[in-house]
């Protein structure tokens, strides 16, 4: 009991910047990743993942007319400007 096991220690690793654009892959390993496989069930149907598309792009389409509208009012703007210049 006198005698404590003494713990390993870890080796600190101290990662160097060189510059390199590429990482060092060599303990990846290799495989599909689990989030692009289809294996897994899907819970919604065809037809519900339409609707939630349209609802999404039906909710977006009158802020994106707004902001195209602005702009183009904008680009009159700096059009007549310069024109008259």
């Amino acid at each position: 009991m006198a005698e404590k096991k003494e713990k390993k220690k870890k080796e600190k690793v101290v990662y160097v910047d060189d510059g390199r654009t590429i990482a060092d892959m060599s303990n990846v390993k290799g495989g599909a990743s689990k989030y692009f496989r289809n294996d897994t069930p899907s819970y919604s149907t065809g037809k519900e993942k339409w609707t939630t598309f349209f609802d999404a792009f039906r909710m977006m389409l009158l802020p994106t007319l707004v902001f195209g509208g602005a702009l183009l009012v904008l680009y009159g703007i700096m059009y007549l400007l310069f024109k008259l210049m």
